[in-house]
């Protein structure tokens, strides 16, 4: 009985397909084990938190068990969500406005080296302010509002952006470069074709900083002076000894930050994917 040519497959492509059956699975394992951990540890936390909370008879107001915070999310759900979605527009407005002006400041430094011998000094001396003294003064010079929660959180922000984004366009490969002037490429042409390819997984690890420490900055704004969201919401609440919802508050803030961070990472996944793929395979062939 005669076999058609096209139903006999070669051994080097069977081979090729069992390689990437393996590779397939090595990563689904990854990806749960990735997943597992975290989750696992998480569970075994929240066990003994909520163990030694009734081993040891510790009253509500002084630490809630995690199953009184839980109850408290989903009896105030509505009061927690209005809040949330005051804290995480003044997270993200604010994100957005540090993320323009920390890559628009990182590239003219790149550009300009008496610029940057101007600016880079002053940025890190902006860091080296406590957010937490100025915010006040915030109060004073802009108002109550929207406004200064987001400043706050653009103070904070945007510093690893910058710093990150420069360091990117800084770290290229010389021999490209001069390959490039070579050919007769501008100034413009090499920024945009070598240094920003080269910035992007630089912009991306700034990003996601940036964009966790965002919450944080809305949350020190409220926290100086607000009428709403969540870290208003818990200023509010420890006077009143309101501790079970207090925690509440913390949970979503946790929460938003994660949501966020890895918001970023998703973003980085399909906007780098030959990054991401490279990335995978040196930690593969290192056994990570």
């Amino acid at each position: 009985m005669e076999v058609a040519p096209e139903a006999v497959t070669p051994p080097m492509e069977k081979g090729r397909a069992a390689r990437k059956d393996r590779s397939d699975a090595t990563r689904v394992q990854r990806l749960v084990l990735a997943w597992a951990r975290p989750v696992a540890a998480l569970a075994l936390l929240l066990g003994l938190w909520q163990g030694a909370v009734l081993l040891f008879e510790i009253p509500a107001w002084k630490l809630p068990a995690p199953y009184a915070v839980a109850k408290e999310l989903v009896a105030s759900r509505a009061l927690f969500l209005r809040h949330a979605w005051v804290t995480l527009g003044e997270a993200l407005i604010g994100f957005g406005v540090a993320f323009l002006l920390g890559v628009f400041l990182a590239t003219l430094m790149a550009f300009f080296r008496g610029f940057q011998r101007t600016v880079y000094p002053l940025v890190i001396a902006s860091q080296t302010i406590p957010v937490i003294v100025i915010s006040p003064l915030l109060l004073v010079w802009i108002g109550y509002g929207l406004a200064p929660k987001v400043v706050v959180v653009v103070l904070i922000t945007f510093f690893p952006i910058v710093v990150n984004v420069m360091d990117g366009l800084r770290s290229v490969d010389l021999d490209m470069v001069n390959m490039m002037r070579t050919l007769g490429a501008s100034r413009w042409q090499i920024f945009r074709k070598v240094q920003v390819p080269s910035a992007m997984p630089f912009l991306f690890s700034g990003t996601k900083v940036a964009v966790t420490f965002s919450v944080i900055g809305a949350v020190v704004g409220e926290w100086v002076g607000s009428s709403a969201g969540l870290g208003y919401l818990t200023r509010v609440s420890v006077p009143l000894f309101l501790t079970v919802r207090s925690f509440g508050a913390v949970f979503l803030l946790a929460l938003m930050g994660i949501l966020l961070f890895l918001t970023v990472v998703l973003l980085e996944r399909v906007a780098l994917p030959w990054h991401y793929r490279a990335r995978q395979s040196r930690e593969e062939e290192a056994g990570l």
